[in-house]
């Protein structure tokens, strides 16, 4: 063992290639640590955009209240307020026909002929049965007065004086018979001219010139089909909650398709008092003038009723929503809120009128409340979403009602 020479011994230094090595392998712990962190932060964005990405983003509204005049868009239906389909009361064949479709006609105005040979010879049948019971009569009638001045004489008995003014009541019975017939028959003769029953216009004529002709309402279409369109009935059906606002203080309006600058009034007549169980509505009867014939019987048109101030009041205070903000499933009827920290809040919901495009809640959400708009299917409670913009208010004007809310999600 060397010693120094005060004792001590020296010091011995690493080698150089230990601190090569050293230094090696902390520049090799640094690489592996940089691409452990990258790799880390890599996976941590990765993941946040995943879940971003699958996050569903939603539009919100908030419910709004609805107006106090309660004004309802409906589709009626116009219709003549005389239309009467014409049938023949006899049978033959169609000899002639004097007007056509659109044509305006005068209540007796003759509209078309028919020929009819079959009953011409019942009619000849008839005159002749009337004839001969008429003589067979006036016979018995001469023959039992001269049984009854015989029966003075005793020349013959009561019985057959009897027998012979039996028979002569009996004949007149048969004559009165073949009278009303004959009658019946001329009755029947003077069908074969198909008049207009009132004043109107032709909307439909299926017949042609010889053309067999069937008597009977029940034997396929009518021959010609008037109506009288000066004035319309219109029919709407208004939905079962507003079936109390329906009275003589409601004002009517009614627009069609074809003249979309025009704007009809119409008055109110009747209602059908009943709610029809298969649409849950109840059907009113409107009446609009048309003497400048500008609408047109058989047409649908939009129909705006304002109910009045007073009509629903408790209406008045319900929430409105899009229709297609609802969800119909296993719970029933429900709206999807996204809270603060936006997590999806499902709320139970109660319909107080079913608009069309529009619902009036009446329980479940207040006014505050951020509901999700077209949510999707698959939204559930709890569900973490992304608000794609700032809510809007639900519109709180026109109601579009009666056509079917078809946006709601199951």
């Amino acid at each position: 063992m060397v010693k120094h020479k005060n004792g001590v011994a020296p010091v011995r230094r690493p080698q150089r290639k230990y601190l090569f090595g050293l230094l090696a392998l902390l520049v090799v712990g640094v690489v592996v640590a940089q691409g452990v962190v990258s790799r880390v932060h890599h996976m941590t964005n990765l993941r946040r955009w995943t879940d971003a990405q699958a996050m569903a983003s939603v539009n919100l509204v908030h419910p709004s209240l609805g107006k106090p005049d309660q004004s309802l868009a409906l589709p009626g239906k116009l219709e003549a307020f005389t239309d009467a389909p014409i049938f023949s009361r006899v049978s033959g064949y169609l000899k002639t026909w004097n007007v056509d479709i659109g044509a305006r006609v005068k209540k007796g105005q003759v509209l078309a002929e028919i020929e009819t040979p079959d009953l011409n010879a019942q009619l000849t049948q008839a005159q002749a049965n009337l004839a001969d019971a008429v003589a067979a009569a006036q016979l018995a009638k001469s023959t039992a007065k001269r049984w009854q001045e015989m029966m003075v004489s005793d020349s013959v008995s009561q019985q057959a004086a009897d027998e012979k003014n039996g028979d002569w009541q009996v004949k007149q019975a048969d004559a009165a018979a073949a009278q009303a017939n004959l009658q019946r028959l001329q009755a029947l003769e003077s069908y074969k001219l198909i008049v207009a029953p009132f004043d109107g216009i032709v909307t439909n004529r299926q017949t042609d010139i010889g053309q067999l002709i069937t008597a009977g309402s029940d034997q396929g279409s009518p021959l010609f089909r008037v109506a009288d369109e000066k004035q319309l009935r219109v029919y709407v059906d208004v939905p079962q909650n507003y079936a109390a606002a329906i009275g003589a203080q409601m004002q009517a309006t009614l627009t069609v398709p074809e003249l979309p600058s025009r704007t009809f009034t119409a008055k109110y007549l009747n209602t059908a008092s009943a709610i029809n169980t298969a649409s849950g509505a109840v059907t009113i009867e409107l009446l609009v003038d048309n003497a400048d014939g500008q609408l047109i019987p058989g047409a649908y048109t939009q129909v705006h009723l304002n109910l009045g101030a007073g009509a629903g009041a408790g209406a008045m205070q319900a929430l409105r929503l899009p229709a297609t903000a609802l969800i119909l499933g296993d719970h029933g009827e429900e709206v999807a809120t996204v809270s603060q920290d936006g997590h999806v809040v499902m709320k139970p919901v109660t319909i107080a009128h079913d608009l069309g495009d529009f619902v009036e809640i009446g329980t479940g959400i207040t006014a505050a409340d951020r509901v999700v708009n077209n949510p999707p299917d698959s939204i559930a409670n709890g569900d973490r979403v992304r608000v794609a913009s700032d809510p809007v208010d639900a519109p709180a004007g026109h109601l579009a009602a009666g056509s079917t809310s078809g946006a709601a999600h199951a």
